[in-house]
């Protein structure tokens, strides 16, 4: 058996009796290895001081996204909580901010498991086919489909929002990290509202990425209102450099903007209902 141990517990960790958060607790399964996942740059010191304080268990072996391996085939619960699949690796966008593209290289296909939460980070640069037999796995899922990886705009049809209504997917994430994302999201606030009847803000939601290098709270919050005026909820998502330093002011600026009941008790309301979401210009300003 192996133990896998985390530096941080997340809403995706596993929290079955193999999986473990720190230093070694008094009783402990045998085990014949110790994984130690690590997802975050900035958790490495910490992962490095747990492998020394698990050496005494098993054998350690230190991996995951901040050791930059590039991961294998996806194996459902071993190091995501049961429901949460990934069923491709890689992408073909070479994003500055992203090391996906670096550490997986370009967009590949992995054997399809079971689950309903899809965290590929760029699903609709798969195969037409592959997305198909991803949608048909959905279908036998129990619970209701997610899909928090982050949808490319820049790749949906109409095709696989059909797919998405069917499915009865919410919530959606959708991304909007750089200028250029913008234009494709207005385009599919468009698509969403000729499948769906309107653009419903409880289903659709955008990671917005804030706090890099030249942005300011203003530019930021321009992009968040916009996002609220497509009639989608924004989440703001804090850039961070590999030592996972973050400027409190923008830590506090974040916490505002990536809670729905704080947004819209602060901001102005728009919901979209004009038939060919054809944007105007609102509260927040188009540039």
């Amino acid at each position: 058996m192996i133990a896998r141990v985390f530096p941080r517990r997340t809403e995706a960790t596993p929290i079955d009796g193999l999986a473990f958060y720190g230093q070694p607790e008094m009783f402990i399964p045998e085990v014949s290895a110790i994984h130690i996942s690590v997802t975050f740059t900035y958790d490495l010191d910490k992962a490095y001081k747990l492998a020394e304080m698990w050496e005494t268990i098993a054998p350690v072996k230190i991996g995951g996204p901040a050791t930059d391996m590039a991961g294998s085939d996806f194996t459902p619960g071993l190091y995501l909580k049961p429901g949460y699949v990934i069923t491709s690796r890689g992408c073909n966008n070479r994003c500055w901010f992203c090391d996906v593209w670096k550490r997986e290289g370009k967009i590949r296909e992995l054997p399809i498991t079971e689950g309903h939460d899809i965290l590929d980070s760029n699903l609709l640069a798969c195969s037409d086919e592959h997305i198909r037999k991803v949608f048909a796995m959905l279908e036998r899922q129990p619970q209701r489909p997610r899909f928090t990886g982050g949808i490319d705009t820049k790749l949906l049809k109409e095709w696989h929002l059909e797919a998405f209504r069917s499915l009865k997917a919410k919530p959606i994430f959708y991304a909007y990290d750089t200028a250029d994302d913008y234009e494709p999201l207005v385009e599919a606030a468009k698509s969403i509202n000729r499948v769906y009847g309107k653009v419903d803000r409880r289903i659709n939601n955008v990671y917005v990425l804030i706090g890099y290098k030249g942005d300011t709270y203003d530019h930021a919050e321009k992009r968040l209102g916009r996002v609220i005026e497509l009639g989608m909820t924004p989440y703001a998502m804090l850039y961070r450099d590999r030592d996972g330093k973050v400027d409190k002011e923008w830590k506090r600026f974040q916490r505002v903007w990536i809670r729905p009941q704080i947004i819209y008790a602060i901001t102005p309301e728009l919901v979209v209902d004009v038939p060919g979401m054809d944007p105007r210009p609102g509260t927040w300003g188009y540039q």
